[in-house]
């Protein structure tokens, strides 16, 4: 005899077990889940700064030839050597200016005098100001080529100068540069980002979706040994303060942020992209705990389950599985008889569309006809409403029946009526494909089988429907009747390419199709429908195309 106490104990320690188990494995899937989203996090905002970079870097392309081409222009030349005046130059440097969005394109001395620009007639003109003191400007003077990214002295506005010398490197005759503004470029970080900046080689920000990040020190070393005066004409500002981003928006949980970094290739620019992962991890964790509480409630049923399948007689175990095999075939006969209705459907659609237009058009001229009486005529068109809606009464019936669920009675059927049927839901589609039918005598198709209507239907249409699909256009299909003292033989022959040979042996195996969109259950559930009726379904490979044959019983 058991004991109760010892019985009430072991089920305690069980639960205390399980639920140990349930909160080790919420640790291990939360450290799992957290460093996969964090591994994902990384993957997506490399993925992000390398597209932001090639945005920046599209933007300074956009801009880079344009000191380079000017540099050789004739009127740069003339007007540095004194041969002509600025007017014409200072005109076509605005067009110029607009065109390409350029902050300010100028033109200045080899003393830095500016002597033309895209500004000339506003009121921060770079006219007569000059730039000798600005380091572009020097290193264009000596390397022919140069770029300095500061704040403008007359706009206070910052922006990225690149400079080219004009005339060679033993006679300059001056400067051309070109300054970039991206205030455009930022503005859209900002509403595209959560928080994105551009470093210069020496670590400090020079463009940032937020403005209160510019022209300070991403990195501590970046503060070490800076000349202050050189930092006041570059950047406005006597000393640089060091960056600190604790949060990217409001709105997000505090966590530590991703700082994914990516390189511009312009004098050692750096893009860095800051991400908040903590939304991804937190769907992660929550993802990873439902998972898990779903496998224990899925342990869980399966052990009922099973313990009450122990308890449950053999017999009526095997009965439920019988029942529920035979319901799972109908609703699977049942789908394919559908899908291979909704196939069908456009051509039936047109089939009733013609005849309801031709109705219409009868009745209204009926009206008429009967106002200016002529009975005679007007009984003429309403006999040809009538024998309208018999067609249309046809194709509903054909279709009533083919969707039905449940499977009717075995009798005894002429089989010309299956083949009717089938070729009746086809008939819009064979049209289409020019497909030619040839179906068997009369004399044949007057034989009778003992079959149920509409599954014999269903894989009729089935074979049909593949006879399409193989014959294409302009195709074949003979339909033929060979009858014995027991069975009659349906076999459908097409004028397609055939099986080929390695693939015969699957033609009747579940999922086995050369169809793009197949599911290869329609041959599956075809021959199971013929044995379930008695009969059989088989592949003959001899002859041209693929044939194959219903062997169904013959009426007694």
């Amino acid at each position: 005899m058991s004991n109760p106490a010892f019985e009430r104990f072991g089920k305690f320690l069980v639960a205390i077990v399980a639920a140990l188990l349930l909160a080790g494995g919420v640790l291990v899937i939360d450290r799992v889940m957290e460093r996969r989203a964090l591994a994902e996090a990384d993957i997506l905002s490399q993925d992000d700064a390398a597209i932001l970079a090639a945005g920046l870097r599209s933007e300074l392309d956009k801009f880079s030839l344009m000191p380079v081409i000017l540099a050789e222009d004739p009127e740069v030349a003339a007007l540095l050597s004194g041969k002509a005046g600025p007017k014409r130059l200072n005109r076509r440097l605005e067009a110029l200016a607009r065109q390409s969005n350029a902050a300010a394109i100028y033109l200045t001395d080899t003393s830095g005098l500016t002597l033309a620009a895209s500004n000339w007639n506003r009121a921060d003109s770079f006219l007569g100001a000059n730039y000798g003191f600005r380091h572009y400007f020097h290193d264009a003077i000596i390397n022919g080529a140069a770029t300095q990214f500061a704040l403008g002295t007359v706009s206070r506005r910052p922006g990225l100068y690149i400079a080219k010398r004009v005339g060679p490197a033993d006679a300059p005759l001056g400067v051309l540069a070109v300054k970039v503004e991206f205030d455009a470029l930022e503005a859209a970080w900002r509403t595209t980002t959560g928080g994105v900046y551009v470093t210069d080689a020496d670590g400090v920000v020079l463009l940032a979706s937020n403005p209160r990040w510019r022209f300070r020190a991403a990195d501590k070393r970046a503060l070490s040994q800076r000349d202050r005066h050189a930092d006041r004409r570059q950047f406005g500002i006597d000393r640089l303060e060091l960056l600190q981003i604790d949060k990217i928006r409001g709105d997000m949980v505090s966590a530590p942020l991703l700082d994914t970094q990516h390189p511009v290739a312009l004098d050692g620019w750096t893009l860095h992209l800051l991400v908040d992962p903590s939304p991804l991890v937190g769907t992660a964790v929550a993802n990873g705990r439902l998972a898990l509480l779903l496998l224990a409630v899925g342990i869980a049923l399966i052990w009922a389950a099973a313990w009450f399948l122990r308890r449950r007689r053999a017999a009526a175990a095997e009965a439920v599985l019988a029942e529920r095999t035979r319901t799972l075939r109908e609703q699977l006969s049942q789908a394919n008889r559908l899908a291979t209705l909704g196939q069908v459907t456009a051509g039936v659609s047109h089939e009733i569309s013609q005849p309801i237009a031709a109705v219409r058009v009868f009745a209204e001229n009926g009206q008429k006809l009967i106002k200016s009486g002529k009975m005679a005529a007007a009984t003429i068109n309403f006999s040809r409403i009538v024998d309208l809606t018999d067609r249309m009464g046809s194709i509903t019936d054909e279709l009533r029946r083919f969707s039905r669920r449940q499977p009717g009675k075995r009798r005894s059927i002429p089989v010309g009526e299956i083949i009717e049927g089938a070729l009746l839901l086809l008939r819009d589609r064979i049209a289409q494909t020019r497909t030619e039918v040839t179906r068997p005598s009369p004399e044949l198709e007057a034989l009778h089988v003992r079959a149920e209507h509409v599954r014999l239907e269903q894989v009729l249409v089935n074979l049909l429907q593949n006879a399409l699909d193989a014959t294409g256009t302009d195709g074949v299909i003979t339909i033929a009747i060979v009858p014995d003292d027991e069975r009659l033989s349906l076999s459908v022959r097409d004028s397609g390419p055939g099986v080929a040979p390695d693939g015969e042996s699957d033609l009747f195996q579940p999922f086995a199709t050369t169809k793009p969109q197949g599911l290869g259950l329609g041959l599956v559930i075809s021959r199971d429908i013929m044995r379930e009726l008695d009969g059989e379904l088989s592949y003959g490979s001899g002859g041209p195309g693929a044939c194959f044959t219903m062997t169904i019983p013959r009426a007694k």
